[in-house]
Parts: structure tokens; C-alpha cells; sequence
């Protein structure tokens, strides 16, 4: 006895339809992994790109972030607006303090008179203000913020 090749086989996925990987190979290719910041070639090779050169106290061109416009003002007093959703005791909060340390998702603040730390989250943070000229270079040249 042979089979028909045209009969359809009954599926979960209705008549017709053939099962996921029918006529599919069994071994699939597993593409190379590429590092972070790489460039692919026309022929398919990852090429990594190079670090843009910097200047200290400059930001590097792809790297301008608020973290890193902190980091350049580290130890200057700040006025950081926060809120907090969902809260019934406080929905919005100001600190106000030495900024300490800045990173991708938190701040660090410390008060002068009592020496208390505050590790905030930038998730929370609305805005910040500072009461003296803040530091920020263009990454493009030496040029400071227009205006100061």
C-alpha cells in the first residue's frame, strides 16, 4: 500500500494547513553573535566600531545622557523633583543636596548639614535644578553651553 501524497493530514491547526516545520529542515543555521556597538558588512562580518576619541571633561559623542551630564557636575549642590505614583502619603518630594555619584538609573545625593545619603531613582526624577553654572561640553568641539 502506498500513501497519497495529496491527502491532507489532519492537524491542530485546521485542514489544509500542514503542522509548524513541515518541509522544514531539521537543523536551522544559528546566526554569529555580533558585539554591541558593531557594524556588519556587506558580506556578513560583524566590524567593531571605534571608541570615539574624548577629551576629559568632555562627553563622548554617543553619550550624552543625563548620568553623564551629572558625573560632570559631581559635588555641586542640586534641587532634585521627584514623584512617586500611587502614593498616599507624598506624591511629589524635593531633596536637595550635594550630588554625590550619578549612574543609568539612580542618583546619589548627600545633605551637607547632617552628612544623610540619598540613592534616588532616575525612574522618579521629573527635574533638577542647580543654583550655580552647570558644566556641560559639546562633544563636538570645546565650545561650553551658549550663554555662560
Amino acid at each position: 500500500m502506498y500513501s497519497n501524497p495529496t491527502k491532507a493530514v489532519p492537524t491542530p491547526y485546521g485542514a489544509g494547513y500542514p503542522s509548524p516545520g513541515f518541509g522544514q529542515p531539521t537543523a536551522q543555521a544559528v546566526p554569529p553573535m555580533i558585539p554591541a556597538g558593531s557594524m556588519i558588512t556587506a558580506a556578513g562580518q560583524p566590524v567593531p566600531m571605534a571608541a570615539a576619541p574624548t577629551t576629559p571633561g568632555q562627553l563622548p559623542m554617543e553619550q550624552s545622557f543625563i548620568e553623564n551630564i551629572l558625573r560632570l557636575n559631581l559635588g555641586k549642590i542640586a534641587t532634585l523633583y521627584m514623584t512617586y505614583e500611587n502614593n498616599t502619603q507624598w506624591n511629589a518630594k524635593i531633596f536637595k543636596g550635594r550630588l554625590e555619584a550619578a549612574g543609568r538609573d539612580h542618583i546619589i545625593i548627600s545633605d551637607p548639614k547632617t552628612g544623610m545619603r540619598f540613592l534616588l531613582l532616575m525612574v522618579n526624577l521629573d527635574y533638577i535644578t542647580f543654583d550655580e553654572p552647570l558644566q556641560y561640553t559639546y562633544p563636538y568641539g570645546s565650545a561650553s553651553l551658549p550663554g555662560r
